[in-house]
């Protein structure tokens, strides 16, 4: 048994410089208001990459961050994933260009695809692997997505969600009983076409074709989204909770996937907790995909919301429909080399 806890030790998170308010939006969308949106998803701007940015960059921005706040250097880390549906190029998998960039010469790479669960699908099999390897005493996980390059932005549907940027965490040796309690994953796929984006996949190639605006943008039923989360994230949540022994009334802080304000809202009073549990910016980044966690949770410990001995929650669902939900006892300490 390891006489050490695997813990989120470092944090940082990345954002492109322009802004995009609803007051702008509209002049794409003109059926619409801003209040409108603001009424429907809780969103009042969101973050779009430039030109020449890319995830790559956005995650070694974020990963820098994350470093320097581990006190580490990359080349102690042993593991570097990263979660997105967007990296550079199809392949080789953005997480070797990570690597690359940082000189993390000493860290084993892939990529996770799990939409927007994908930073909680990181962050546990990162846990996982150093409580069985003890070789690799340190972690970088990154959710990076740049949503606004695969975006009409004519679509009401989209337009008014998406935005860009990266969240890192660097895992590291806690004090035992401390970091990762617990995980637990769903996947109900009844709605695999609910939220997709075709274009460039093997059933829809972009070699030797033109673009074609029906297959070539992402495409979400929201209503859809709506009722799988309010559904199977709850109960996802709570065989998390049961899985750690801990009750719902003790966890301090719950994360969420930075989906639509209203929605977080919905969920946290349904399971009978008051708002202030939960801390939110989607209302001033819009939603970044797998990258929303990793960047709310770098906002609330900036904050200072997360203290050692308090109980933390990240909870979120994918596309496909896919549930992530993970308990953690919070303890950015380091215990020493020796264990």
């Amino acid at each position: 048994m390891n006489n050490y806890g695997v813990g989120i030790v470092g944090w940082g998170h990345s954002l492109p410089t322009r802004v995009e308010t609803n007051e702008e939006l509209c002049l794409t969308l003109t059926d619409t208001t801003p209040a409108w949106i603001e009424e429907k998803t809780g969103i009042c701007r969101r973050y779009i990459a430039g030109e020449g940015d890319s995830a790559s960059g956005f995650s070694v921005a974020a990963a820098k961050s994350a470093i320097l706040r581990a006190g580490i250097t990359p080349e102690d880390i042993g593991l570097i994933i990263a979660c997105t549906f967007s990296p550079d190029y199809i392949f080789p998998p953005v997480s070797a260009k990570i690597q690359m960039e940082l000189k993390a010469k000493n860290a084993q790479i892939f990529d996770i695809q799990a939409n927007c669960s994908g930073f909680i699908t990181g962050l546990t099999a990162a846990s996982d692997r150093m409580l069985v390897d003890l070789s690799v005493k340190n972690a970088l996980v990154i959710g990076v997505e740049l949503h606004t390059r695969y975006i009409d932005r004519k679509d009401i549907n989209t337009a008014i969600y998406f935005s860009d940027g990266a969240g890192a965490a660097v895992l590291g040796r806690v004090p035992s009983g401390s970091g990762i309690l617990a995980s637990a994953f769903f996947t109900d796929s009844s709605n695999y076409e609910a939220v997709r984006f075709r274009g460039g996949g093997s059933s829809f190639p972009i070699a030797n074709r033109s673009f074609d605006p029906s297959i070539d943008y992402i495409e979400m039923n929201g209503l859809a989204t709506w009722k799988q989360a309010i559904t199977h994230l709850p109960r996802t949540i709570r065989e998390a909770l049961r899985k750690s022994s801990t009750a719902l009334k003790d966890i301090d802080l719950l994360l969420f996937h930075q989906a639509n304000l209203n929605l977080i809202h919905y969920i946290v009073q349904k399971m009978g907790l008051p708002l202030d549990r939960t801390f939110t910016n989607v209302q001033d980044i819009g939603n970044t995909g797998a990258a929303s966690i990793g960047i709310v949770l770098s906002e609330a410990a900036d904050r200072g919301l997360l203290s050692p001995g308090k109980r933390l929650l990240l909870a979120g669902v994918g596309a496909g429909f896919n549930f992530g939900a993970s308990v953690w006892k919070w303890d950015p300490s380091r215990p020493g080399e020796s264990l």
